[in-house]
């Protein structure tokens, strides 16, 4: 008999262990977000307004509980409205227009992320390194101007995922970031750009 209550109490201390080790795992190692993104340009004049014409897709693997590694991708278009004027050559000639200053950009490369807690809400912050490929264009009504190059991308991060759902690794993912590229081009006086913006998605 007392075997058997043994053989029960032994038994019943196993199952808690193994239930509250269950329940402390991080789930499925891998993670894939996607969204929406917000950026804005600073520290420029061509294009220095905000725009919601961007979005976003990563994943990586949690090499470790809290840290993974991954890849990442995404894209940005920053627009502003100049207002029509007369805008002068060197020759003296004359041109007046309103115009259209943009800047499109793709970043795209490896992300490093460590995550404070892996339950239901899971603060992070992450640091993506890569290439940049930017393109500048000026619209006028009759013509454009268009410049583009390759650059250097680095961008630090912070953010959350929220996991609302028990048994399913779909969730919800608000970010804020800064990035710099060091895309230059001469003819529209760009030396770098530097991006600030917040992204809303989906995680799985």
């Amino acid at each position: 008999m007392r075997t058997f209550i043994r053989t029960i109490i032994l038994s019943a201390a196993i199952f808690t262990m193994a239930a509250v080790s269950a329940d402390a795992q991080p789930g499925r190692r891998f993670y894939v977000d996607a969204g929406w993104q917000f950026n804005g340009t600073v520290g420029n004049d061509f294009a220095t307004s905000g725009n919601g014409w961007g979005a976003y897709l990563e994943g990586g693997y949690y090499v470790l509980p809290r840290v993974a590694v991954g890849l990442f991708g995404s894209f940005n278009t920053n627009n502003d409205y100049i207002p029509r004027r007369t805008y002068v050559g060197t020759d003296g000639s004359a041109l007046t227009t309103d115009l259209v200053n943009s800047i499109y950009q793709i970043p795209f490369g490896a992300t490093l992320r460590y995550r404070s807690s892996y339950k239901v809400f899971q603060p992070y912050v992450q640091a993506k390194v890569g290439a940049n490929y930017a393109e500048e264009y000026s619209y006028t009504h009759t013509m454009a101007a268009v410049d583009d190059q390759w650059g250097f991308y680095i961008s630090p991060e912070i953010g959350f995922t929220w996991h609302p759902f028990r048994k399913s690794n779909f969730g919800f993912q608000l970010a804020a970031y800064y990035s710099y590229a060091t895309n230059r081009s001469e003819a529209f006086g760009l030396n770098g750009i530097n991006n600030v913006g917040f992204k809303l998605g989906v995680s799985f």
